[in-house]
């Protein structure tokens, strides 16, 4: 309906051009007439111009709408050309679209505002680095939180190369990530030590490339878990030495009572003194164990780290240990020896870890019946697993996390050191040890690995 109004004038202006260019020739030819010639000729080229201009009028319009969706002015409207010009509707439809792309930009700019304050709230240290976005090709911080500016005790820089100058190592150290991870950083920063737990985020929006550095001092929780694991140490050492040291202290009191005040030993005297001696003995050389256990735990060597195929490292634990299963009556099954994944890893300090992990479970398939071990390898996420699963007795929930404390054990004739020296070799490959457990039915220790 809006353009009705537009033809019915463009129409009406052709026309009439027409009717005078026609009619002006006729004139020309036909008749001398000069004074009503110049009269028509002038009248001709007012609507000429005209029309021009009436076309041009409405192609500014349009011209004045797309510059200002392109260069987000909101100011501009057209309600006099709504009521006025040819096209009411559609210039009430620019009016709409201005309208809406206002309200869609104060609500994009509302999200950022909220965003931006939870971030400056927040105890992590956020940096977004914009990468050359400016003439001298220097990477522009687009953002630097409170908590940042804070745990790096520096002021909110607004070049990445100014943060550079004056916090080398850290900058260094993100700029090794590359293309996003996670490291954890130690940096001395006026005389003070912080641990930063630190992930870098590489993004890409609307052509420019962003980094988000997201750090935090964990210094803190870790002294707070170091306490706490070395009170659980301090436990059960204690409770260790204690079991040998009372008796001995118990039975040298006897000993010295029968000895005390005589000057020689008759037979009777020797034989009751035999048992003590003995037990003096056995708990001394219990405790000795004890301390050499200890420096086990201690003293692991450096691994040194070569390829080898997930299949033979299996197919070794499969000749090592199926000897030892055969005789506890246990079926050991080990799948995919074949496989030629390899894996960059110390292959005496894995085989040793998996070793104690089938240990454990023959043991804690003691009595079960159909008891059945199963080691697979899996890949997920680029981590590679090696698991160890078995339908023994299984680790309560309350356990679970006292079982990796060295020198607790719920077995009489245990050592309780095969899991702590099994975790710290994986820590030594930059791996961990994981534990999922549901008693008597399901109990798997994985082996995990970083695989790129």
């Amino acid at each position: 309906m809006f353009y009705q109004r537009f033809t019915f004038r463009l129409i009406f202006k052709l026309l009439f051009i027409n009717i005078l260019g026609i009619l002006l020739i006729y004139l020309i030819t036909n008749t001398k007439l000069w004074f009503t010639i110049t009269g028509v000729t002038c009248i001709l080229i007012a609507c000429i111009v005209s029309l021009y201009s009436y076309i041009n009028q409405i192609r500014d319009d349009i011209k004045r709408f797309i510059l200002a969706i392109k260069t987000r002015d909101h100011t501009l409207n057209f309600k006099n050309r709504s009521t006025k010009g040819s096209f009411p509707d559609l210039y009430n439809s620019f009016d709409d679209i201005i309208r809406t792309h206002k309200d869609i930009q104060l609500e994009q700019d509302a999200v950022f505002q909220l965003i931006k304050t939870i971030l400056q709230q927040v105890p992590v240290g956020v940096i977004v680095v914009q990468e050359r976005s400016n003439p001298a090709g220097q990477s522009e911080i687009a953002f630097f939180n409170e908590a940042a500016s804070a745990l790096l005790n520096v002021p909110a820089y607004k070049y990445w190369h100014r943060l550079k100058q004056h916090l080398p190592v850290f900058t260094y150290e993100v700029e090794q990530i590359g293309k996003g991870g996670k490291r954890f950083l130690e940096l001395k920063i006026q005389e003070k030590l912080i641990q930063l737990s630190t992930e870098v985020i590489p993004l890409n929006l609307y052509g420019s490339n962003y980094t988000i550095i997201s750090f935090q001092n964990i210094k803190d929780e870790i002294e707070q878990k170091e306490i706490e694991a070395w009170n659980r140490l301090i436990g059960v050492i204690s409770h260790e030495i204690l079991n040998s040291i009372t008796p001995i202290s118990s039975l040298s009191d006897t000993v010295n009572a029968m000895v005390t005040d005589k000057d020689f030993l008759d037979k009777e005297d020797l034989e009751d003194l035999k048992p003590a001696i003995q037990t003096i003995k056995r708990r001394s050389e219990g405790l000795l164990d004890f301390v050499k256990d200890y420096r086990l735990i201690a003293e692991l060597p450096t691994p040194e780290l070569h390829f080898h195929s997930i299949g033979g490292i299996l197919q070794h634990i499969k000749v090592l240990m199926q000897p030892f299963a055969t005789a506890k009556n246990v079926r050991l099954e080990v799948g995919q020896t074949s496989s030629k994944i390899t894996v960059n890893v110390d292959l005496k300090l894995v085989e040793q870890s998996l070793i104690n992990l089938v240990t454990n479970s023959i043991h804690a398939l003691e009595y079960i019946e159909h008891p059945v071990i199963e080691i697979n390898y899996r890949l997920e996420q680029n981590k590679l697993f090696i698991d160890v699963a078995d339908n023994g007795k299984g680790i309560e929930p309350d356990l679970l996390e006292k079982i990796f404390v060295p020198f607790f054990t719920t077995r009489k004739t245990g050592s309780g050191i095969g899991l702590t020296i099994t975790r710290n070799i994986m820590k030594m490959h930059y791996g961990s040890l994981e534990v999922n457990s549901v008693p008597y039915e399901r109990t798997v220790f994985s082996l995990v690995f970083n695989y790129v």
